[in-house]
């Protein structure tokens, strides 16, 4: 499969993205916890039905250390034991802060007391910050139908530079 329009080789793209990669540095040097940052990433890339995204971060998540298995549940994540109950707040904020047009209340009162109770200030702006940015590269990687599968952990490292 090859792309339908190659944002990284568009002088435009290539400008729009030093700065989204600027952003996404940023909220890797925030204190949300890097292991919940690639779950996070994950889920909602897999909701959204980006491969692109979803082969990025499950390779970037392995090369950090994640397990096999925690990476093969985070699409079943409510019915695994292998999650903190700090990981598991942040699925559901994810997935509901997704799914914004098929829930019309947004993010549930219940959902924001639980991210509430395991993350403080910074770590919920990281959060909120990350869903809001990774559903934004989702949405323009499954326009341009970027494919999935020829990504190297940590290969736009030095993209912002």
């Amino acid at each position: 499969m090859e792309a339908r329009f190659p944002l990284s080789t568009n002088e435009f793209g290539m400008k729009f993205g030093k700065r989204f990669a600027g952003v996404a540095l940023l909220l890797d040097q925030s204190a949300l916890p890097k292991g919940t940052q690639e779950l996070v990433k994950i889920r909602a890339s897999q909701i959204n039905g980006c491969g692109f995204c979803t082969d990025m971060h499950t390779k970037d998540a392995t090369a950090a250390g994640e397990t096999a298995t925690r990476l093969h549940l985070v699409a079943v994540w409510r019915e695994a034991t292998v999650f903190t109950e700090a990981e598991r707040a942040a699925l559901a904020l994810t997935e509901e802060g997704t799914r914004i047009a098929d829930a019309h209340h947004g993010v549930s009162d219940e959902t924001w007391a639980q991210a509430r109770k395991h993350y403080d200030d910074d770590q919920l702006a990281a959060l909120v910050s990350l869903v809001a940015l990774i559903n934004a590269a989702n949405r323009m990687n499954v326009i341009a139908r970027t494919p999935a599968g020829s990504y190297e952990a940590g290969m736009f490292a030095d993209f912002v530079k």
